[in-house]
C-alpha cells in the first residue's frame, strides 16, 4: 500500500491509558501494565487496531546516560508498541512517524527490542532511531513452571513491604529462582528542533553503533481486545 493509502486509511491519536490496559495485560507479550505518560492510538477506518504508550518510569543512571544530568529530565521509554496482526505494510511505521508529530518537544525517546524472542527492532530502524549497543543485563526473579511471569510482576505482590525478596521467598519457597536476563538491543530518538537536536548530540554519551540484522519471530497475540471505535 502506497504511503499516501496508508495515510488514507489510518489515523493516529492520543488515547486516555485506560484504553491501552487490555491490550496490554492480554495481547502484548508482557502481559502486564506499565507507567505510561503518553498513550496513542492507531485506528484503521476509525477501528482502533494498535496502542503505543510512553513513560517516564525510567532509572535514574539510565536517564543521565543518554545526554548527561542536564537533559536527563527529557527521557521517556517507548515501553509498549503493540498492534494487530495482517496489517497492512508500513502501517507501524506510518504509526511512530504520526506519534512523533504530536509527542511534546524537546523529547528524547528510548526503547529496546527484546533480542530473546526475536525481535531485532526493524521498526526503529524504519524510523530512523538510532542504535547504541546492548543494554546492561540483570538478574530476574521466575517462577519454576510458571515462568511466563513476568520479574516486575513478582515484586509487585509487596509493592510496599521493605523486604519483598524475603517475602517472595516465604511465599514461593524452593520454586523461587534467579536467571540472569538477556540484553536487549537498545534504541534512541531525538525529537526536538534543529538547535535542540544539536545539543543532545553534544552531550551524548552514546555512540550511533551499526543496526543490528537477523530474521525476526513474532509473538502469538492472537487474543483480540473489545473493538474500540474512535469517538468524534
Amino acid at each position: 500500500m502506497s504511503k499516501l493509502s496508508i495515510k488514507n486509511s489510518y489515523s493516529v491519536e492520543s488515547i486516555p491509558k485506560h484504553e491501552t490496559y487490555e491490550w496490554l495485560l492480554y495481547k502484548h507479550y508482557l502481559k502486564r501494565k506499565t507507567s505510561i505518560s503518553y498513550s496513542f492510538g492507531l485506528f484503521n477506518n476509525d477501528i482502533l487496531v494498535g496502542v503505543c504508550t510512553f513513560g517516564n518510569a525510567v532509572p535514574l543512571q539510565m536517564k543521565k546516560s543518554i545526554c548527561g544530568e542536564k537533559y536527563m529530565h527529557l527521557v521517556y521509554e517507548l515501553n509498549r508498541l503493540c498492534t494487530n496482526d495482517n496489517l497492512d505494510k508500513n502501517a507501524n511505521s506510518f504509526f511512530l512517524g504520526q506519534i512523533f508529530k504530536l509527542l511534546p518537544k524537546p523529547i528524547i525517546i528510548v526503547s529496546y527490542a527484546d533480542q530473546s524472542i526475536g525481535h531485532n527492532g526493524y521498526i526503529y530502524q524504519s524510523t530512523n532511531f538510532i542504535y547504541t549497543g546492548e543494554s546492561h543485563t540483570q538478574m530476574d526473579w521466575k517462577l519454576r513452571g510458571r515462568e511466563h511471569i513476568h520479574s516486575r510482576t513478582l515484586m509487585d505482590e509487596f509493592a510496599f513491604e521493605k523486604d519483598r525478596i524475603n517475602k517472595l521467598k516465604e511465599k514461593y519457597g524452593d520454586a523461587l529462582y534467579q536467571v540472569r536476563r538477556e540484553p536487549k538491543y537498545r534504541y534512541i530518538k531525538l525529537l526536538g528542533s534543529k538547535k535542540q537536536i544539536k545539543l543532545f548530540k553534544k552531550y551524548a554519551n552514546f555512540r550511533c553503533l551499526p543496526y543490528p540484522k537477523g530474521s525476526n519471530s513474532r509473538y502469538k497475540a492472537n487474543f483480540k481486545p473489545k473493538t474500540q471505535v474512535k469517538l468524534f
